[in-house]
């Protein structure tokens, strides 16, 4: 058996442990079981409808054995299914013989055993179990771990709201901002990622062969099937698609991985501003006891969570783009090329939720360093040159861009050269004034007010 030293993949290998969160949903194991899961679902359903008259409800002796047969479901009950694929070399078609196998000693059911997987293609059974492991996945392990790293992102825009920063556009010196208020950027970004990834609805379809009900309407004519199967699809919490061929589109499942994907571009942003900024020095890292940078340069501390976190985001979007991209197509009513693209789906989420903890570390890690954020500020004067151009147009002073760009454009100035510019113009007192007590570390607008309110 692979090991995770012999393991192929790093999600079961190096990273096994910060995977694991993921595994009840995505493993072959958990397949199986969301699987089984419908399957007897569906069983129910139909043994519950009154036009149905070869089955007849279930006692609660019985269902509560259906239902421990889902609950109790262990790795050795996936191992026998997997067991039968062997043979059958179809893996929903194991789970239905299986099924009858384990039902076939309880008198009640045995009546019903022909109603397993009554009228269903293997995607009826397949569309809705990938909708709920990927709704199940969503609420109790991604968006969890998404809103950690919000929050993170909004004690560090509090705790920095008014630590006045220079910002660089194009890499050059520019109008200051304040550390907090780009990090409220960056978390006011991932809150809209979130509600978007959120807000998808997940689509589910029990229609037969190739979505008209085909088969159901020949055994049952009198059954209003659409209605039947809406309201299954609708009490496992999904909603229905009335309009499919053999597979459910994959519409939704392909808007919920690129919101995964747009959520996914932020977090690679902020991986690399905040790469940036410790390389500036505006952050400092805390240091771990034993921890090693380089094998050979024992000063560095690298910022290797952000590296982590925008490689793992990287490979999750090569995936989640792909999967957005393939799973809509399919070949007239079915081809297969959606199945194996699917079954990825543990990967995608599974290196995003890695790019998720690897940022949060990191984020753990800063501390603001603001003697060197103070330097770098002091060190150019010349970004308040906007803000005396401003005030020189609307006291009509002809000129003011050119005249500034004269002063500036292309060279560092200090505070006394661009005092003695602002002496001479011709603006009143308290312009004058106001603009001589203005600093590189006070021109920051409503920086901090608006770090302060996200």
């Amino acid at each position: 058996m692979p090991t995770p030293l012999t393991a192929l993949s790093p999600l079961d290998g190096r990273y096994a442990r910060s995977a694991d969160p993921l595994r009840p949903y995505f493993s072959e194991f958990a397949l199986i079981r969301y699987r089984v899961r419908v399957e007897l679902a569906w069983l129910r359903a139909l043994a519950a409808h009154p036009a149905i008259r070869e089955l007849k409800p279930f006692s609660a002796s019985t269902g509560a054995v259906l239902t421990r047969l889902v609950a109790g479901f262990s790795e050795q009950d996936a191992a026998q299914i997997k067991d039968i694929e062997a043979a059958t070399n179809h893996d929903v078609k194991a789970i239905e013989y299986w099924l009858k196998g384990r039902l076939a000693g309880n008198r009640e059911v045995q009546r019903s055993l022909e109603f397993i997987h009554f009228a269903c293609t293997s995607e009826d059974i397949n569309n809705l179990s990938y909708a709920l492991m990927l709704a199940d996945a969503r609420e109790r392990v991604m968006l969890p771990a998404l809103d950690e790293l919000i929050a993170a992102l909004r004690a560090l825009a509090h705790r920095y709201a008014g630590l006045a920063m220079l910002s660089r556009t194009h890499g050059q010196p520019a109008t200051p901002t304040t550390l907090g208020k780009e990090m409220a950027n960056f978390a006011r970004r991932l809150q809209r990622a979130r509600a978007r990834i959120a807000a998808i609805a997940m689509l589910g379809k029990m229609n037969g062969a190739v979505g008209n009900y085909n088969a159901h309407r020949v055994a049952y004519p009198a059954l209003d099937w659409e209605r039947f199967c809406r309201r299954f699809v609708e009490r496992l919490g999904l909603e229905f698609n009335p309009y499919t061929v053999q597979i459910e589109p994959h519409d939704a499942l392909a808007e919920l991985f690129d919101a995964y994907a747009r959520a996914n571009a932020v977090l690679l942003d902020l991986d690399r501003d905040l790469w940036g900024y410790i390389s500036l020095g505006y952050f400092r890292q805390k240091l771990r006891r034993g921890e090693v940078g380089s094998s050979t340069m024992p000063h560095k501390v690298n910022p290797i969570d952000f590296e982590n976190s925008e490689g793992n985001a990287g490979v999750a979007n090569a995936l989640l783009r792909h999967l957005a991209e393939k799973l809509p197509v399919s070949r007239w009513q079915r081809d297969l090329s959606d199945s194996t693209a699917l079954r990825n789906a543990g990967n995608a989420l599974g290196h995003t939720l890695l790019a998720y903890r690897a940022c949060l570390r990191g984020l753990g890690k800063l501390e603001a360093d603001p003697q060197r954020l103070a330097e770098d500020l002091e060190d150019n004067w010349e970004v308040l040159a906007e803000a005396i151009q401003q005030v020189m147009r609307r006291h009509g002073v002809p000129g003011a861009y050119e005249k500034l760009k004269a002063l500036t454009r292309g060279r560092r100035l200090g505070r006394r050269e661009l005092a003695a510019f602002i002496r001479r113009l011709p603006i009143p007192a308290a312009a004058r004034k106001r603009l001589l007590a203005l600093t590189p570390a006070t021109y920051t607008g409503l920086a901090a007010e608006l770090a302060r309110r996200i």
